[in-house]
């Protein structure tokens, strides 16, 4: 439980209700700033970036990459898996720290679960381009057609990703939008222009604020929730058991699923860290999200931090303590050194090494420390995946079938057009839906406001 009397308030200020709703909401009436406008551009032409080398791909064919025989997977899963471990954040968030009883989430979750579904829109983009016929991209759904036996094959790892994949894209949009309806009507209702009372009166279905629909609204969170809590820990397995279940050098290990399940929370909460300390610069919510909040998700990223390195020095043990020649070349003469050292050591600092200084309060009260260490987390998690992907294909069992990768301009070029549409898709959050859920911040307020109360009168007393 969180104890406001010794890691401090959650909300600053003494902020009544009426002040808490018309703060929150106040980006969305007021004139849109310069700055978005010219953020916007940029990830627009990043966008546009990726948008034409996805127009190559399918013109001329995934030769455009620098994908080959040996290296078949390259920045196009690497960047998938990536991606996915981003939008395991807003899950966690709301599910974990909900059964936990976290009420210090409460400022963080909106954020999260809009970075949840915007990241896997960017991660789906990765595989269905890799099919390199995407149009046929409907031959992996189960469904009874007429092209004789051919069907999909169930026991593909890559079957387990669509049916996973789509159902928690689904599962958390649905769990991220459903949350929005009271605040929807709270815009609706505040809103002085027709035109934005009609259209957030449609997203708000109605919404009235009775007793019925809080009960239905509740009922609902925890159904949804209690889907989505099971999804955040199976995606991520089925999207290591790509790798677990072949018999390739680095991959074929039992460790796997925890290990990308903890590292997919270890990125996603980084990224949300990332994302409130824009909130919270940009947007001066200061009062909403207080220190108290980034130390809160530091303390987290320290205790997966430890979890990571712990990992990464068990699959060197491992290596070492298995006596296999091909393991052992793997780990200690491929990644530890060897033509791909500087991704791994990337990796193991960034992860495990650079987290630790939020050991120390100080680095964990300075905003642009906080930032920094952030964004060096998500590089390390990608070089993770870099390592585990790039590494154990280029040096196989057969060395006449050795061979190196390197990503060509339009792989560069995709990856940057995701960029750009997490970008955009953020922005459009930060202008047009409320960042903070402003019904769950009330109920802290109150809680907040009843023990300050409680504290008065015993010290009266």
């Amino acid at each position: 439980m969180y104890n406001s009397e010794v890691r401090g308030r959650l909300i600053t200020g003494d902020k009544s209700l009426g002040q808490i709703s018309r703060e929150i909401i106040a980006p969305i009436h007021a004139k849109t700033p310069v700055w978005w406008y010219f953020a916007v551009l940029v990830g627009l032409i990043m966008f546009g970036i990726g948008g034409y080398s996805i127009f190559l791909t399918l013109t001329k064919g995934i030769g455009m990459w620098g994908v080959n025989n040996t290296v078949a997977w390259g920045w196009a899963i690497i960047n998938f898996v990536w991606w996915i471990g981003i939008g395991h954040a807003g899950t966690a968030f709301s599910i974990f720290l909900l059964i936990l009883r976290q009420k210090w989430r409460t400022a963080i979750n909106r954020a999260a679960e809009a970075m949840t579904v915007v990241a896997v829109f960017c991660a789906s983009l990765f595989p269905l381009m890799h099919m390199g016929r995407p149009w046929l991209f409907f031959y992996i759904f189960p469904y009874p057609n007429t092209r004789g036996p051919l069907w999909v094959n169930f026991n593909s790892p890559l079957f387990w990703d669509f049916v996973a994949i789509s159902a928690y894209l689904l599962i958390s949009a649905s769990f991220w939008y459903f949350g929005m309806l009271p605040d929807f009507a709270t815009i609706r209702d505040t809103a002085k222009s027709k035109i934005k009372k009609t259209v957030y009166g449609i997203f708000a279905f109605g919404w009235t604020g009775s007793s019925r629909e809080w009960l239905r609204f509740e009922g609902l969170s925890f159904v949804l929730g209690g889907i989505a809590a099971v999804l955040v820990v199976s995606v991520h397995s089925i999207v290591s058991t790509d790798f677990a279940v072949s018999v390739e050098v680095g991959w074929h290990t039992t460790i796997f699923p925890p290990y990308f399940v903890v590292g997919a929370i270890f990125s996603g909460f980084a990224m949300v860290l990332t994302l409130v300390v824009i909130m919270r610069g940009l947007y001066k919510m200061n009062d909403f999200i207080t220190d108290s909040h980034i130390d809160a998700v530091c303390r987290v990223l320290i205790f997966i931090s430890l979890i990571m390195g712990t990992a990464y020095l068990t699959e060197i043990f491992m290596a070492w303590y298995s006596g296999s020649q091909y393991e052992i070349y793997m780990f200690f003469h491929n990644r530890l050194t060897g033509e791909y050292a500087f991704q791994f050591w990337a990796m193991f600092v960034s992860n495990a090494v650079i987290p630790q200084l939020f050991w120390f309060k100080g680095m964990r009260r300075r905003m642009w420390v906080v930032f920094v260490i952030s964004i060096i987390i998500n590089i390390g998690m990608w070089f993770e995946r870099f390592n585990i992907v790039v590494t154990s294909l280029s040096r196989d069992y057969l060395p006449s079938t050795w061979a190196s990768y390197s990503p060509t301009w339009v792989e560069i070029g995709f990856f940057v057009g995701t960029l750009g549409m997490f970008i955009t898709g953020v922005l459009l959050f930060f202008r047009f839906v409320p960042m903070i859920a402003i019904s769950e911040l009330k109920s802290v307020a109150k809680f907040d406001k009843q023990r300050n109360e409680n504290l008065k009168h015993n010290d009266h007393e």
